[in-house]
């Protein structure tokens, strides 16, 4: 056992008994998982049975976070929601910053495991040791601020919370989670598995401390861990603009998808821009527990049809709801933003949903008729806006869109399903791979289908990571490694960062500051682990964990029926060259990129299995697919 870190306890509730209990942090388990996503990855594994219906009660829904969350290591606010996957049958997870995780910590525990289903809509409301569930009859209906409101007044004013809104009530696999402070666990429609578990919301408040290992050298190492990550040349950036300086910098390399990924260059870009965002609409910037680069937004329309004020927009709901939709009325795209937030939607999935029915409507393989008369034209606000509604509410043409766009596809046929972006059925998120071919491999290999996070290959945008490139990966890899549109070394890229973001999301940390800026790394890491939790660990113990993370996840999928098959893009991609741009007449090879990928996962290239020698070497051999 640890001497810091951890509140060392896990709540196990029962939905369909209405009944709690608190178990000891399995420790076996941790030494060989950290915690947050890695814990998850192994317990659900386990605990979760082969070929379930992910909305049914036999999914089993899990919210964790790692030894670092609560602490004073930069952005150590990061907890995990994990469940099988609504829209891919396969891996599911989703994270989000803000304060409920430390707080969950703060009152005692690392990680809550829900089974079943109530009988009736619940709440569970944890105050430190006393733990219970209420009746959520009232708040059913709510929108997720509305119902977070309600609860704050029936438990406490420091109380945080997640919550799902409609969207979530009404199993839309759009669904997600959100905290008091608008962060969002938005995919893998996770909001969904809640709604199918009569869950509406989890309050906490907790009053404990976190203890550290070596509290006379912690402060130290915070002291230099900080001026790393605001030394950093690409912090002041982000403290400046957050991730809408995302739009100006996808836009130059052709990265940034316009009307449904038919290109990576949107024309009006200027619209949307982030010194439009910061000088006409920013009120201030928002940071979440011990976060030094404040990338949150805190924005106001302050009239017209679109008058809203709340959280901002990020890069990936300012394109996703923008540039892929055709739109670029930016503040329609604030005004879409809240209205997700307010339905517990992910605005990557809801954007690209709309955007793939506007690329058929164009088509002409969607008509009025399907649609009960809306017009799908590209850029139609108001269309947008009644569409978002809809889908959270399952009207008309909106219930068929509640199904993502790859079981809508399935259903209207017509030829529809070509237009999909996605892998595995789910959405791929604003990161156009023509323009840079390691985000081509991330999305088709993430265990939780398209997703760009799970490996988040970002030192190849420019050469503002030299630097970083050959610390990270070796002169051996240089210089196709940081070449945007070359496939070569990319493989070897996407498994040194697969590992390394595993780890990351199991101590509870934010990606920013460990992978972008890439301020803190593995030597951190190791520091961090040691003085916080008591824990010597070498680099070479942590890339191990990182891949027996990855190959756990990969296990998972297989034994859900999902194949090497599956690890692949859309057509698009494949075969259709980029019409303009930087990248412009590039495709995305995926198969040379693909092979040196098994190559280091020590996974068949045939069959995308993981060998036996790597499962022995991992301690995973007797894991049952």
């Amino acid at each position: 056992m640890f001497k810091g870190g951890y509140a060392g306890k896990i709540l196990y509730v029962d939905l369909t008994k209405q009944k709690i209990d608190v178990q000891d942090l399995p420790w076996d388990i941790i030494e060989q998982y950290i915690g947050g996503a890695g814990l998850a990855s192994r317990l659900l594994y386990e605990l979760i049975r082969p070929r379930i219906d992910p909305l049914s009660p036999e999914n089993v829904f899990m919210v964790a976070t790692g030894p670092l969350t609560g602490t004073m290591f930069p952005q150590a606010s990061r907890f995990l929601v994990a469940a099988k996957n609504p829209l891919t049958n396969g891996w599911g997870e989703a994270h989000a910053a803000g304060f409920f995780g430390p707080e969950l910590k703060f009152a005692g525990y690392d990680a809550i495991v829900f089974f079943g289903k109530a009988k009736h809509p619940v709440y569970l409301w944890i105050y430190n040791d006393d733990v219970e569930l209420r009746s959520a009859k009232h708040l059913w209906g709510k929108t997720t601020f509305e119902s977070m409101e309600l609860a704050r007044k029936e438990t406490d004013d420091f109380a945080e919370f997640i919550a799902i809104g409609p969207a979530g009530e009404n199993l839309c696999r759009q669904a997600a989670i959100l905290t008091r402070n608008a962060r969002v666990a938005a995919r893998s429609a996770m909001g969904a598995v809640m709604g199918s578990k009569n869950l509406k919301l989890i309050a906490v408040r907790g009053t404990k401390k976190i203890d550290v290992a070596k509290p006379d050298e912690y402060l130290q190492a915070v002291k230099i861990w900080y001026d790393k990550v605001l030394a950093h040349p690409y912090t002041e950036g982000r403290i400046k603009y957050g991730t809408s300086e995302l739009v100006d910098m996808m836009n130059a390399i052709g990265r940034l998808p316009a009307y449904n990924f038919q290109k990576g260059v949107f024309e009006e870009t200027d619209k949307i821009s982030c010194e439009v965002y910061r000088k006409k609409y920013l009120v201030a910037a928002r940071a979440d527990f011990a976060c030094i680069q404040r990338c949150g937004r805190f924005v106001c329309v302050p009239s017209g049809p679109f008058k809203t004020k709340g959280k901002g927009p990020e890069y990936e709901c300012l394109d996703a709801l923008g540039p892929r939709c055709g739109n670029s009325n930016i503040e329609s795209i604030m005004y879409l933003h809240h209205l997700c937030d307010e339905l517990g939607m992910d605005t990557i999935e809801t954007g690209g949903t709309i955007s793939w029915a506007m690329e058929c409507y164009e088509k002409g393989l969607i008509t009025k008729k399907d649609t009960g008369g809306i017009d799908l034209s590209w850029g139609n606000v108001d269309t947008m806006v009644q569409l978002t509604k809809m889908i959270a509410y399952r009207q008309g043409f909106g219930d068929i869109l509640a199904e993502g766009s790859y079981r809508a596809a399935k259903k209207i046929g017509r030829g529809t399903e070509k237009y999909v972006i996605h892998v595995k059925g789910q959405e791929i998120a604003s990161q156009e791979p023509r323009a840079q071919k390691s985000m081509g491999l991330a999305s088709a290999v993430a265990a939780r289908g398209a997703d760009h996070l799970y490996a988040f290959p970002v030192l190849d945008e420019g050469s503002v990571f030299d630097k970083e490139i050959r610390q990270w990966y070796g002169e051996k890899f240089l210089p196709e490694i940081g070449i945007r549109l070359s496939e070569k070394n990319k493989g070897y890229m996407v498994f040194h960062n697969e590992n390394y973001s595993v780890v990351i999301e199991s101590l509870g940390v934010c990606k920013y500051g460990t992978m972008v800026p890439p301020a803190l790394y593995y030597e951190d890491i190791i520091k961090a682990m040691d003085v916080t939790i008591g824990w010597e660990i070498t680099e070479k113990e942590l890339k191990l964990i990182g891949e027996r993370i990855v190959n756990t996840n990969r296990l998972f999928n297989l034994r859900e029926g999902l194949t090497v098959k599956d690890d692949t893009l859309p057509e698009r991609l494949l075969k259709e060259p980029a019409p303009e741009g930087v990248p412009k007449g590039q495709v995305v090879k995926l198969d040379t990129m693909l092979k040196e990928y098994y190559k280091y996962r020590g996974w068949d290239i045939r069959t995308g299995k993981p060998k036996k020698e790597k499962l022995k070497q991992l301690g995973l051999d007797k894991l049952k697919v």
